[in-house]
């Protein structure tokens, strides 16, 4: 009795008040949802071929995309071959480590693939990938297996 004259209550408090830590997470959800559609960023549609040995690749200097209809793309801006050749001229005097990302529609003709790539190799670089879909290549080795 003597060690409780004061009157208040001095138990600890056990119990933890969750309501402000599910307030904050709904919040930072909600901008999240928000904002990612800002987040995604428009692309040429080219339906990729497949391939069963490809492999991912870091990222790379430029982004070539070839389309059906023949378009020439660089980086997403349309670009005429001999424009192309000059960046590709002043990307490598820049960067002597340019790597080329080639994407090409999966309807494109063989002979136009080798052409965007002997383009890229004229102009003196070397290291270039070719972009494929894996997810059609897993498709692929499903049926088949």
């Amino acid at each position: 009795m003597a060690g409780n004259l004061s009157g208040g209550d001095d138990e600890a408090i056990v119990d933890i008040n969750i309501t402000p830590l599910v307030d904050i997470i709904l919040v930072v959800l909600i901008i999240f949802m928000v904002t990612a559609t800002y987040i995604v960023k428009p692309s040429i549609k080219v339906a990729l071929p497949e391939a069963a040995t490809g492999e991912p690749t870091e990222s790379s200097s430029l982004g070539l995309h070839l389309t059906m209809e023949g378009e020439l793309f660089l980086n997403g801006e349309p670009t005429p071959a001999e424009t192309l050749r000059a960046t590709l001229t002043s990307e490598l005097e820049q960067d002597e480590d340019v790597v080329c990302l080639i994407a090409a529609d999966k309807d494109v003709s063989h002979g136009q693939v080798v052409w965007l790539i002997d383009l890229v190799r004229q102009e003196g670089i070397s290291k270039f990938h070719i972009n494929i879909d894996p997810s059609m290549v897993a498709s692929m080795n499903q049926e088949s297996g």
